[in-house]
């Protein structure tokens, strides 16, 4: 079958179309005939090396597809279901066919375009994960750092479906963005430190980063307390200035619940793109570039 991946770990110029087996399920997995796969950062840093991965191997850590076959030891799901979650090893999902962790899977509802679907598990489940772990309750302030972008946008949504106060840390250009989803826009560079505390005149409870380097160490000041401020960014730098980074819940339950978030107009996953798997090489370069707004949708 056709997918998309990389030859071998490197630049944008090992990224190729690979001609590859269907892959039969295993133990607590799913094959789907994938409908739509999200592209993510992370799928960029795979092909960099970041993640151990040799290849050649096919991109792509999350979709929305139909079961064709179910593995051993998997319940709940059928031959026929609408369902989305996360790929093994977060890798194989840009393809005709993709194999899915069934404890990571979860019942498209009707109301739930698979496009739209397909974006959850990973930057909608980070955020839903950063906020259950930080525990803010209903009158806190949290700083996005990095509010605009992929994960930036659903934090600042959910966060305000649980009354939370967010200030944004953005780029002018997405100011407007993030202003729409609830968040009070503030922009990166000089004197970044004083304009949030201006736009959070009580005080700062929690930080989330997802810019990482000197913006992380900068944004680190607005915290006394350490084990308020995450990032997924810049983990040895999190880990040196006394924070932490999110510890993701990759389940079912998750998936369901953003789900039911977004089928009730809590979250929208602000897909703005969604292009054939043919045009995969130039969606992920938009992505690694910095140059997407929302979330990008590749349809085999």
């Amino acid at each position: 079958m056709r997918a998309y991946g990389f030859t071998e770990v490197g630049g944008p110029e090992q990224e190729a179309f690979l001609d590859v087996a269907v892959p039969e399920p295993g133990p607590g997995e799913l094959l789907v005939r994938v409908r739509a796969a999200g592209v993510n950062p992370g799928d960029w840093r795979l092909r960099e090396g970041s993640y151990g991965v040799a290849g050649p191997a096919v991109l792509g850590r999350e979709v929305a597809g139909t079961v064709v076959a179910v593995g051993p030891e998997v319940t709940g799901f059928a031959v026929g279901d609408e369902v989305f979650g996360g790929c093994p090893g977060m890798v194989g999902g840009w393809a005709e066919q993709a194999l899915v962790t069934a404890s990571f899977a979860a019942h498209r509802p009707d109301a739930l375009a698979p496009e739209a679907a397909a974006v959850l598990p990973v930057a909608a489940g980070t955020a839903h994960d950063a906020l259950n772990d930080l525990g803010l309750p209903a009158g806190a302030t949290l700083v996005v750092n990095g509010a605009g972008g992929g994960v930036g946008i659903p934090v600042v949504q959910l966060a305000r479906a649980r009354g939370i106060t967010v200030v944004g840390v953005a780029g002018p250009a997405k100011h407007d963005l993030v202003a729409r989803f609830g968040a009070v826009p503030v922009a990166y560079g000089d004197g970044v430190l004083d304009r949030v505390r201006a736009a959070a005149p009580d005080g700062v409870d929690a930080v989330f980063d997802l810019v990482g380097g000197a913006a992380l160490r900068t944004v680190a000041e607005l915290v006394e307390d350490r084990s308020r401020l995450l990032s997924i960014a810049d983990k040895p730098l999190v880990a040196e200035l006394g924070g932490r980074t999110v510890e993701r819940d990759r389940s079912t339950a998750v998936l369901d619940r953003l789900a039911q978030l977004v089928v009730s107009g809590q979250l929208d996953p602000h897909v703005t793109q969604v292009r054939p798997l043919a045009e995969a090489g130039a969606a992920l370069a938009e992505v690694e570039g910095g140059h997407a707004v929302g979330k990008v949708v590749l349809v085999p």
